[in-house]
């Protein structure tokens, strides 16, 4: 299989733009890395890359040829794990490209008990929002992707979509903290942490805030959820996230969450799929299975 190290070779300088830099990496000499591609070229008959003072770039050829290598690295990927099945061994490499809001709490415990039953699948997981979650699939460089709200469902295979309630998170002390749900107008009687408005979350709440004619003056915006809710833990500012965003238990924080009205404020939805036309190697379909499972029983 000489050609498809060939293959990863050439992804990885791709990635990094450069082949010093990819020959760095891959532990080998960059003239060695160079006599390889050049014999990649020599043989598909065209340059693959244009050679730039600052590094390498594809060139119209190589963005063709590039499509062909993620789709040979991902079916040699598919066929260990298949062959690992017949061993009665799940063996593999999921890669999970995830919204923020799940990657604290959800991700985590969910790999864990995957882990547990199956230790010898490895992760990766990327913190990709929305439109970049989507890409990350056409580039082959995700298997999955768990999204809240996707922007753009052309490529995506739905495997599952759950509903997903809105919470407000503060303070343990705050007053509001006793309520047993709220509307959004009860919390803008106090300061808010939103998070910035490229996010599914924001997006609601702007949308639910026009049509009330409310005004969301935050007194801080980030695109870090760890940031907002901690800053929601110091004092009277009220932050939110979806229901699969949170821990178990917030008392270890010393916070707390309360759910919005759904008449007031609708629930948001949580997507997880791939690639449509794509077959998930046996370790990654496996994980979305347990994933819908969960998520599908959260939301019921």
């Amino acid at each position: 299989m000489r050609h498809l190290q060939d293959y990863f070779f050439f992804k990885t300088i791709v990635e990094v733009g450069s082949i010093r830099k990819a020959a760095q990496s891959l532990t080998i000499t960059s003239t060695a890395l160079n006599r390889r591609i050049l014999a990649l070229e020599e043989e598909l008959g065209t340059e693959i890359f244009e050679r730039l003072p600052s590094g390498v770039k594809l060139s119209a050829a190589g963005e063709v040829f590039l499509h062909h290598v993620r789709e040979q690295l991902s079916d040699i990927e598919k066929v260990k794990s298949q062959i690992a099945d017949l061993r009665g061994e799940r063996r593999g490499n999921v890669k999970v490209a995830c919204s923020q809001a799940l990657l604290p709490f959800f991700l985590p415990n969910q790999i864990h008990q995957y882990q547990e039953l199956h230790p010898q699948v490895t992760f990766d997981v990327q913190r990709r929002d929305r439109k970049a979650a989507e890409q990350a699939l056409r580039d082959m460089n995700a298997d999955l992707a768990i999204v809240f709200e996707p922007e753009n469902l052309a490529d995506f295979h739905i495997l599952s979509i759950s509903k997903q309630p809105i919470y407000a998170i503060m303070s343990a002390k705050h007053p509001l903290a006793q309520q047993s749900s709220l509307k959004l107008s009860d919390c803008l009687q106090f300061p808010l942490a939103l998070p910035t408005n490229q996010f599914g979350i924001r997006q609601i709440l702007d949308r639910k805030a026009s049509k009330a004619l409310y005004t969301l003056s935050p007194v801080i915006e980030s695109d870090s959820f760890e940031f907002l809710r901690y800053k929601a833990s110091l004092g009277q500012c009220i932050t939110f996230q979806i229901e699969v965003g949170l821990p178990v238990d917030l008392s270890f924080m010393n916070m707390t969450a309360v759910k919005l009205d759904v008449q007031d404020v609708p629930p948001g939805e949580v997507y997880v799929g791939h690639l449509k036309g794509r077959t998930l190697p046996v370790a990654a379909a496996k994980f979305a299975q347990q994933l819908v499972n969960i998520l599908e029983h959260k939301s019921n």
